[in-house]
C-alpha cells in the first residue's frame, strides 16, 4: 500500500512539492480518519433515534419544533 500524498504549495514562489506522508503524519491521518468515521456513525445513529421517536408519536420534525416553540 502506498502512503497518501502531501502537497506543499509555496504561494510566494509558486513551487509545488508532492511527497508521501511520513510515518508520524500517516499515524495522525489514520487517527483523524477513524475519529471522523466514528463521529459520522454517532451522528447518524442519533438522527435515526430521533426519527424513530417522531415516527412513534406521528409528528414531523417541523411539527415538533412548532409545538415546542
Amino acid at each position: 500500500m502506498t502512503k497518501p500524498m502531501v502537497r506543499i504549495h509555496n504561494t510566494e514562489t509558486d513551487e509545488v512539492i508532492d511527497r508521501e506522508m511520513t510515518a508520524a503524519e500517516l499515524k495522525i491521518y489514520e487517527t483523524e480518519k477513524k475519529y471522523i468515521a466514528d463521529k459520522i456513525v454517532e451522528v447518524e445513529t442519533k438522527a435515526a433515534k430521533k426519527q424513530a421517536i417522531l415516527d412513534r408519536i406521528g409528528l414531523t420534525a417541523d411539527e415538533l419544533k412548532t409545538i415546542l416553540g
